[in-house]
């Protein structure tokens, strides 16, 4: 029940349902009789998808978390690292693509950064996320796993950790894996980065932060896209809030 109620919060937060709730409260105001301040309800909620779909405050928004941590471009030698873990995001499993295809997007930027960090020191464990439990309670493929597999010679080194259905579950389940204060390279988005960082770190272990999949300042001032208003904008502050939201829920858990 509480991750329905955190799943269904941070979906309400989103810019595009709160210009929607706005719109529709401007018109029952409206249909009220409070015609001025249903207008500006409704204009309100324009304002706001504007805001939110526009280059330059989806990136304000999302590039302090992006620059959190930087970028790892090799492993450190001291002190030593007991694996390499790649957290988990999106895919599906019932469909004829390849093993790739049936990643999405994050995901399948995260397990490459995985795989190029795990061939600099191959003698070290790899771990990706275990298979999902469908509607009908029947496990899915192993996509990670298999992706994992196909991209690098990893069939030795390849530890798949427990299902978990959110960032502080998948920590846990990598100090089960690797131990109590184990030192892992954690790869998964920069803006989950700071996230992420918290959970593990509650968990008892010691992260190093390996952020790729970076969405903001890949459209430059210069190009009149950057100031036309767009889904890929809208995206990046869908990220940001929901980032945001999920650091504090972490907080709030502490």
């Amino acid at each position: 029940m509480y991750d329905l109620l955190k799943t269904l919060v941070a979906q309400l937060a989103m810019p595009l349902p709160v210009t929607l709730i706005l719109l529709a409260l401007g018109w029952l105001l409206a249909w009220r009789g409070a015609r001025r301040l249903g207008l500006g309800a409704a204009a309100l909620g324009l304002v706001l998808l504007f805001l939110a779909s526009w280059a330059p405050v989806a990136d304000r928004l999302l590039a302090p978390l992006e620059a959190r941590y930087p970028a790892l471009q090799a492993l450190p030698e001291d002190p030593p690292l007991a694996g390499i873990v790649v957290l988990g995001g999106g895919w599906v499993s019932d469909v004829p693509w390849t093993s790739t295809g049936k990643l999405g997007d994050s995901s399948a930027i995260r397990l490459m950064e995985g795989v190029r960090l795990w061939r600099q020191r191959p003698e070290l464990p790899l771990v990706v996320p275990s298979s999902r439990i469908d509607a009908d309670g029947a496990e899915q493929e192993q996509v990670y796993a298999q992706a994992a597999l196909e991209l690098g010679d990893v069939e030795e080194r390849l530890i798949i950790m427990e299902r978990a259905s959110d960032t502080g579950r998948e920590a846990r389940a990598v100090r089960e894996a690797l131990g109590e204060g184990a030192r892992v390279v954690m790869v998964t988005s920069a803006s989950h980065m700071p996230r992420a960082m918290q959970h593990f770190r509650r968990a008892g272990l010691e992260p190093l932060a390996a952020p790729t999949h970076y969405l903001a300042g890949r459209t430059r001032p210069d190009r009149f896209s950057y100031w036309v208003p767009s889904a890929t904008q809208l995206h990046k502050t869908e990220r940001a809030v929901y980032e945001r939201l999920g650091q504090l829920v972490v907080s709030f858990e502490q």
